[in-house]
């Protein structure tokens, strides 16, 4: 397992996150492997969040990693707190920030979080309610890292005014298919195509500039949560490619996909959500492979885009 340095954060964390929305669909006992198998391959960085089924994910991690043989120094815990799908609403609020890792503590059955990102933008939010929450979860000895989730540059810069901590993760949507966060840059000025509007203020850019570590979620799917690409017939240039490049490195079509991904000079981390040992394994692998410039534009290409 390839390793990075977080900039301010934590170090040699792994480029692969193991994601825990979907572990509700699981018993105590399978998640108990899930957990297992994912340290064994290296990967003891987990993603939750407050919203993941009401709280249901956490708590379903809490019970199962109290029966693994996993030592709580040795993973990096992150959840995320902000969004609030019962209520029909985003907070971050002071009251809700700390509401919310009490909730997640006491649901994942640990002391404290490695990471907490503030998840989506509320865009009433009081960045000095933010600050004493930090303040405060950091004094406690609650929250070690802070950072956000599908945050544009100018809230992080609202956030950074009067937030003394580090923001060093901002977690965001790419893959091959769903690619905004570098189109726009290749595509720039350009009155031809949609692929030059700029949707996310080059947030790519802002966040190496401010060594703000990406963390790549849904790296292998399409739309939004519209399903994988990965053998999916709408795809068939992109899988042909993914096969070419697989066979030359041995290793699957999902890895090529998230080698793609770690290949770009941001070293970013790439999220997944699956629940199956042997596809961990299959993303895992994307280690294993380091593309040329030229393959990693023969991939682009064969997602649909062009060259200007």
């Amino acid at each position: 397992m390839n390793k990075i340095d977080i900039m301010n954060g934590p170090k040699q964390v792994p480029v692969i996150i193991q994601g825990f929305m979907r572990v509700p669909d699981l018993s105590v006992d399978e998640t108990v492997k899930v957990i297992e198998n994912a340290v064994e391959l290296g990967v003891n960085f987990f993603d939750h969040a407050t919203c993941y089924t009401e709280g249901v994910a956490e708590e379903r991690y809490g019970e199962a990693f109290a029966k693994t043989s996993v030592r709580r120094e040795d993973v990096i815990l992150q959840s995320k707190c902000g969004l609030l799908f019962q209520e029909g609403m985003f907070d971050w609020s002071k009251e809700n920030i700390l509401a919310s890792v009490e909730g997640s503590l006491k649901r994942l059955r640990t002391d404290y979080l490695d990471v907490l990102l503030l998840h989506r933008p509320d865009v009433i939010f009081e960045p000095e309610e933010v600050a004493e929450a930090f303040d405060k979860l950091e004094a406690d000895g609650k929250v070690k890292y802070f950072g956000v989730s599908n945050v544009p540059p100018y809230q992080i810069d609202l956030l950074k005014k009067y937030v003394k901590q580090p923001l060093v993760f901002n977690q965001l949507q790419l893959s091959l298919e769903q690619s905004q966060l570098i189109d726009q840059a290749l595509y720039i000025n350009n009155k031809t195509t949609e692929m030059s509007v700029a949707r996310d203020m080059g947030l790519l850019d802002y966040c190496r500039l401010h060594d703000i570590t990406v963390q790549a979620w849904s790296p292998l799917q399409h739309g939004f949560f519209k399903g994988t690409f990965v053998d999916n017939p709408d795809f068939p240039d992109l899988n042909k490619a993914l096969a070419e490049l697989g066979d030359k490195n041995g290793v699957s079509k999902t890895a090529v996909a998230i080698a793609w991904i770690l290949r770009h000079p941001a070293k970013m981390q790439a999220i997944v959500g699956t629940m199956n040992p042997a596809h961990l394994k299959d993303v895992c692998d994307a280690c294993k492979v380091t593309l040329t410039r030229q393959e990693w534009y023969k991939l682009y290409l064969a997602a649909g885009k062009y060259l200007p």
